[in-house]
Parts: C-alpha cells; structure tokens; sequence
C-alpha cells in the first residue's frame, strides 16, 4: 500500500529506522528517492568512520567507496535472489533504495567513539539495520517475511563466502 504523503529526507530516514512500512513503499516508489537513498549510505560511512575514529581523512574516503560498492552489490544480490530465483517483484532501483534508507539507523554508528560503549552499539545497530534490511527487502519484492528473510540470508552468504575466501587468499600472499 502506497501512501500518497511525500515525507522530507530526514523523516523518511526517521520512519525507515523507526521500521515503518509506509515509509519503505513510499522511497521504493519514488524514482526520484535513488539519490537520497545514496546520501543515507554516506552519511552512514561517515558516521562508521567518525565511530571507529583513528582513521582520518582517507578512512571516511575508504569507507565511502565500500559502502557504495557494498550497497549497489547487495541490492544486486538481493534483487537476483528476490526477484529472479524466489519470485518477487522488484526492480534493483527500488531495492537500491529500500535497502538504502533500511541504513538509516547506521548514524547512530557515531556513539561508537564512546570507549567501553562503542562495541555494543555496533551490535545493536547491526541488528536494528538487518531487521530493516529485511523489512525493506519484504516490502521492495512484495513478498513474505520468511522469504525476505531467506533472501537476505542467500544474500549475505553470497556476499560472505567469496569475501572469506578472498580474505584468506590475501593474508596467505601477505604472509610470504
């Protein structure tokens, strides 16, 4: 069910956080919603640089690029799982930007300056942003919540494993 409300930026980060259906119809909808979609991955990796703090100007710039690759990828990802293996339907805009703005709890990542705190917030938050993440995925692919979760169960491992894989190619060739 689409609303016909146009909410500002801000409040959709707000409803998309607050785990909001309407508000993930509403950007995935809305053609237009692609570029604030990105701007919330941004200020997302700002904030995970600023929370991590030690890592300066190039940190934030890395960690700008990664999340950007990382969010085209997994909306890649989930769109070919979601749509073309389990039935869904979605376009990989609107999973770009319903998985986009389920970041949105992300710029809490800033309290992880905070010693003794920070690692918990990064739990939580990882958590809060998967329950989102699944929303989104659920409401962009019109589908059920189970298979929302197994698409982006699919997904991460997708993601996971070559990563893993990668990981431990690199370290073995930094090790001799």
């Amino acid at each position: 069910m689409t609303t016909q409300l146009r909410h500002s930026w801000t409040e959709r980060m707000l409803g998309a956080a607050k785990l909001d259906t309407n508000i993930y119809e509403e950007v995935e909808a809305d053609h237009t919603a692609t570029g604030q979609a990105a701007g919330v991955i941004a200020l997302v990796a700002i904030a995970q640089a600023i929370g991590a703090s030690g890592h300066g100007t190039y940190g934030i710039i890395a960690g700008l690029a990664g999340a950007i690759f990382g969010w085209l990828l997994w909306a890649g990802i989930t769109y070919l799982i979601g749509d073309k293996l389990l039935g869904g339907t979605a376009t990989w805009g609107e999973l770009l930007r319903t998985i986009g703005f389920a970041q949105a709890p992300g710029v809490l990542y800033v309290l992880g300056i905070i010693p003794l705190f920070g690692g918990l917030v990064r739990v939580a938050l990882g958590i809060w942003i998967l329950i989102a993440g699944i929303i989104a995925i659920r409401q962009a692919l019109d589908f059920s919540t189970g298979k929302a979760i197994l698409t982006a169960v699919l997904g991460w491992l997708a993601v996971a494993i070559p990563s893993a894989i990668l990981g431990v190619l690199g370290a073995g060739l930094l090790s001799r």
